[in-house]
């Protein structure tokens, strides 16, 4: 009766199943996916030897492995851990270390630096690094914030977000603002064009032209703007850009628009205008919450990529290159896609006020 080779292996067909999807994936170890390969081939019944041929690996490697494969399984294809150095460092010097980075500050300095608290507790800078990158302590960053102080927030968040996520049938919402003294700037002396090796050089002092207030209104279904340019942003600027929306949007649609609490949009005259148009709905921001107001978000794409890199010698200039841009930004315009809930975003404000007393 012929006998069983001693290194062939029975893989089962759900382990088999895993080992070819270690071999096969892009993510895993190397030597990992090399352990599976071995283990497989020695399953098909190919003998150690020419294993350790076709993988370049010596017939102890490979029987190594295959001793593992059958002692513990898939599992043991795995590297065990290794001791390594032992701490210099303990727990509670940990924790000190971390406590004075977080309730303290240098003298005469802020904040703490890797360098600073290496100096102060005789640490090591690149040990100090290590620990703070694993606790995710940033003490040189900082992020601002600004909480609204309106009464009404949490109604103006629900009927904002809900016009984005659900708009009304027949109607239009339009997010409507000016982006106020935009001002053209010459460069004193010529930009230097960009190559091979260098980046596009500008002077940085420049020459102030005047300025020009930009109004917009951003159709949140179709990501398209209506604009026009204004030398100021009184009410009465704001007026006839409504009457301007007026003509260039359909007679038969409502028109709900998202303004912010600026004086010009809460003037008489210009809640007299609308108060003859009961088309028109005005849906207020909160205070101090410009990140709700989706025209904000094209505001920045226009001062990127239109606005803060040009030199223009007069006013005309940055205006005709504000249209410009305009006419080649609504013909691929996507809306820009909202996800928030109006309970997602009262959980997130919730945060930070847990923090400041007398919220």
């Amino acid at each position: 009766m012929p006998r069983t080779p001693k290194n062939i292996v029975t893989v089962t067909g759900e382990t088999r199943n895993q080992l070819t999807a270690i071999v096969q994936s892009r993510s895993i170890p190397h030597g990992l996916t090399r352990r599976a390969q071995i283990v497989l081939m020695l399953a098909d019944g190919i003998p150690a030897p020419e294993i350790g041929q076709r993988l370049g690996l010596s017939r102890p490697t490979v029987q190594k492995w295959r001793d593992r494969f059958v002692g513990q399984g898939l599992m043991g294809l795995y590297e065990e851990l290794r001791p390594g150095a032992p701490r210099k460092f303990d727990d509670e010097q940990i924790a000190l270390l971390i406590r004075q980075t977080l309730d303290s500050k240098p003298e005469g300095s802020t904040p703490w630096s890797c360098r600073s608290l290496a100096r102060d507790t005789g640490i090591s800078k690149s040990t100090v690094q290590r620990i703070l990158a694993a606790f995710r302590i940033q003490p040189h960053r900082q992020k601002h914030f600004k909480l609204s102080t309106d009464p009404f927030f949490v109604e103006k968040v629900r009927d904002i977000v809900g016009l984005c996520l659900d708009p009304p049938d027949k109607a239009l919402v339009l997010c409507v603002d000016e982006k106020r003294q935009i001002q053209a700037l010459e460069r004193t002396q010529p930009v230097l064009p960009r190559g091979m090796g260098y980046v596009e050089g500008v002077t940085h002092d420049y020459v102030r032209h005047g300025t020009t207030t930009l109004f917009a209104a951003l159709d949140i279904a179709s990501g398209k703007v209506i604009t026009q340019c204004k030398p100021r942003h009184r009410h009465q600027k704001f007026l006839a850009f409504l009457k301007h929306l007026d003509k260039n949007v359909p007679a038969d649609l409502d028109l709900h628009l998202i303004v912010d609490n600026y004086g010009t949009h809460k003037h008489p005259k210009v809640k007299q205008w609308l108060a003859t148009r009961p088309r028109y709905h005005m849906h207020y921001t909160p205070t101090y919450a410009s990140w709700i107001h989706q025209v904000e978000i094209w505001f920045n794409l226009i001062t990127q990529q239109a606005i803060r890199r040009g030199s223009f010698r007069k006013v005309k200039e940055l205006v005709v290159n504000i249209k410009r841009f305009v006419k080649a930004y609504n013909p691929k315009a996507k809306p820009f896609v909202w996800t928030a809930t109006a309970d997602s975003i009262r959980n997130k404000i919730d945060r930070p006020c847990e923090y400041i007393s007398g919220t």
